[in-house]
């Protein structure tokens, strides 16, 4: 499970570096931005979760 999350990190990161490297794609920085917080928020829960 925390592979996948830690997946999904990355893919987000990305999308936030490819938004900010094609002019006018701000939005896909947001976006990118709001579900890498909410991915690493969700993980966060869930580690803390099984311990």
């Amino acid at each position: 499970m925390l592979g996948l999350i830690a997946f999904l990190l990355v893919v987000w990161v990305a999308v936030i570096v490819i938004g900010a490297v094609v002019k006018g794609l701000f939005w896909l920085v947001v976006v990118g931005a709001v579900l890498f917080l909410a991915t690493a928020a969700y993980g966060y829960v869930k580690r803390t979760a099984i311990r």
